[in-house]
């Protein structure tokens, strides 16, 4: 039996505001994009730095809190799954998107930086019986996790 890992973990800026949409069904759906950065020294000692540019798809009350307290250039650490979306262009040429689908984020930006809200996380319904100190009551917010088609989709 094969063991399977899909897990991401970045922590980066903000490259644009979130931009919420809704499913036909109501789901808010949140796209942003983060940047990373990598540092090393080449062969000759000079410092090299390389970005990567990481696509973030968040879902259902996540997607609200990152609307609310996220702007472009915010510090944040997105946990989720990476999936490959493909689709035929109106130039029928087939088109392939890599994200991150986060299902934990935790703000990073320096008390002032994001007001009151620096270092605010958000934690899945699973986890949030163990973390009520985050969370004070029993009941989560969020929704239980339902199944979404592509086809709901709104971009």
């Amino acid at each position: 039996m094969a063991v399977c890992l899909n897990r991401a973990q970045i922590i980066g800026n903000l490259t644009r505001d979130p931009e919420v949409r809704q499913t036909p069904q109501g789901v808010s759906v949140a796209t942003f994009g983060v940047a990373t950065n990598y540092t090393w020294n080449d062969n000759n000692g000079q410092k090299q730095e390389k970005a990567e540019f990481h696509n973030v798809v968040v879902w259902r009350k996540l997607a609200e809190i990152c609307a609310q307290y996220l702007k472009k250039g915010s510090k944040v650490f997105i946990e989720g799954k990476m999936q490959t979306r493909d689709w035929t262009g109106e130039d029928g040429v087939k088109r392939y998107k890599t994200e991150i689908i986060a299902e934990n984020m935790i703000m990073l930006d320096r008390k002032g930086d994001m007001g009151d809200h620096s270092g605010m996380n958000y934690i899945p319904n699973e986890d949030r019986k163990s973390q009520n100190k985050i969370n004070n009551n029993e009941e989560s917010p969020v929704p239980v996790e339902e199944e979404v088609k592509l086809e709901d989709l709104p971009f």
